[in-house]
């Protein structure tokens, strides 16, 4: 599982790094563009899945912005999904959305929970 994580200015550094990821580094562009985040955090988590390897088809996205203040959950993530159509719609089988603000990110102990294992597609 490979992790990209940016803080502000690190991001173009990062990403120019990555190239042959064209699917994270277009997630990772957008978001940054849209939510200018404090934080953010890509994880392809593809390879715990029966994929080929080196797949771009299931993401874990971590945005921390306090674009998100006053704005519900629900709506958050349909925000991200919005940003990110394109690639839902080209590819990315999966996503996995943390949206916080700064205070919410800080107040969790800057945690994110471990994604469950994948069931193949059985739904046992």
């Amino acid at each position: 599982m490979k992790r990209l994580v940016f803080t502000n200015l690190l991001t173009r550094r990062i990403m120019s790094t990555s190239s042959q990821k064209p699917i994270e580094n277009s997630i990772c562009k957008k978001l940054t563009g849209k939510f200018q985040p404090q934080h953010l955090e890509v994880i392809n988590e593809s390879s715990k899945h029966n994929v080929p390897k080196g797949s771009e088809t299931h993401f874990k996205v971590v945005v921390i912005s306090d674009n998100f203040e006053g704005i519900p959950l629900i709506k958050r993530h349909r925000l991200v999904n919005e940003v990110l159509k394109e690639e839902l719609e080209n590819g990315v089988h999966a996503l996995s959305i943390v949206a916080k603000t700064q205070v919410q990110w800080e107040e969790s102990g800057q945690h994110v929970s471990k994604s469950p294992p994948c069931r193949g597609g059985t739904g046992l």
